[in-house]
């Protein structure tokens, strides 16, 4: 496949010296680089995955007593569990 591609001067430059040198054309040094660019990118990260975990039983027992259980939570956070602040 043919395609225009621009290339700063002194990049070009450098190529051309670098393929004559090497006995190679222009075409083999960019091919050559794009395959490099292409093989080097790394993997994408594996999807994580939440195992499954199941309990036995009737799952948690509050006695329906969430204030006493907000109360709990908020104790020394500097809140009443109310949505309030105490000082």
């Amino acid at each position: 496949m043919k395609t225009t591609v621009e290339i700063p001067d002194d990049l070009f430059q450098e190529a051309r010296v670098y393929a004559a040198q090497n006995g190679l054309h222009l075409r083999e040094i960019v091919e050559r680089g794009v395959r490099m660019v292409v093989s080097a990118r790394p993997e994408p990260p594996k999807q994580f995955r939440l195992r499954y975990v199941t309990t036995q039983g009737e799952g948690l027992n509050c006695d329906d007593n969430w204030s006493a259980i907000r109360s709990l939570i908020y104790d020394g956070q500097g809140g009443d569990g109310h949505g309030g602040v105490t000082r």
